[in-house]
C-alpha cells in the first residue's frame, strides 16, 4: 500500500515539457529528502553526465506554463531557474547522489517511467482505433451538417395551402 502512494506521488510529478516526460529538480530533491541546492551543486559538478537529452534548464515561457499547471508552484520564487530531468537524467542522478534514500527513490522513479511506457505501448492499438474513429466522425460531420441544413429548410419552408380531402357536407 505504501509503495502505491509513493508511485502516485511520482506520477503526479511527471510533466511533459518540450514534448518529453520530465521531473523538476525541486520536486526530485523533495523525494530524495535533500536540499535542492545540494542536488543542483552535484549536477553542476558532474555536468558532463547530463547532456541536453538528460537534463535542461527551463526558460521563462516553460516556467510560466509550469506555473499554470501547478497551483502551489505560483508561490515559489526561484533564485535560479529549475532544471528538468528526463528519465535518463533521473537514472544518472543515482550515480551523482550517493544516499541510500536517493537510490531507493530512483529505482521507484525508473519503475514508474517503465510502467508508463508499457501502458503506452499496450494502449497504442486503442489509441489508433480512437484516432480512426475520430477521422470517421470528422468525415461524417460534413454529411450531418448537410442533412441538418436540409431539415431546417423543410421546417422553415411554409407549406402551400391544399384543398381538403374527404367527405364534405353541403348545406
Amino acid at each position: 500500500m505504501k509503495l502505491e502512494v509513493v508511485n502516485e506521488k511520482i506520477i503526479q510529478r511527471i510533466y511533459i515539457i518540450r514534448g518529453v516526460k520530465v521531473m523538476i529538480d525541486f520536486e526530485l530533491a523533495e523525494l530524495y529528502k535533500i536540499e535542492t541546492k545540494q542536488m543542483k551543486r552535484q549536477v553542476k559538478r558532474n555536468i558532463e553526465r547530463f547532456p541536453a537529452d538528460f537534463m535542461f534548464v527551463l526558460n521563462k515561457e516553460e516556467l510560466e506554463i509550469l506555473r499554470c499547471q501547478i497551483g502551489t508552484f505560483k508561490q515559489v520564487i526561484f533564485r535560479y531557474p529549475p532544471m528538468a530531468f528526463t528519465e535518463q537524467g533521473v537514472a544518472m542522478l543515482s550515480s551523482v547522489l550517493n544516499s541510500s534514500t536517493a537510490i531507493a527513490v530512483n529505482i521507484e522513479i525508473i519503475r514508474v517511467f517503465s510502467r508508463m511506457k508499457e501502458l503506452a505501448i499496450a494502449n497504442k492499438e486503442v489509441l489508433l482505433k480512437l484516432e480512426e474513429l475520430e477521422n470517421k466522425v470528422n468525415h461524417h460531420q460534413d454529411d450531418i451538417k448537410v442533412i441538418f441544413e436540409a431539415l431546417k429548410q423543410l421546417i422553415h419552408k411554409p407549406n402551400p395551402p391544399r384543398e381538403r380531402i374527404g367527405f364534405r357536407q353541403y348545406d
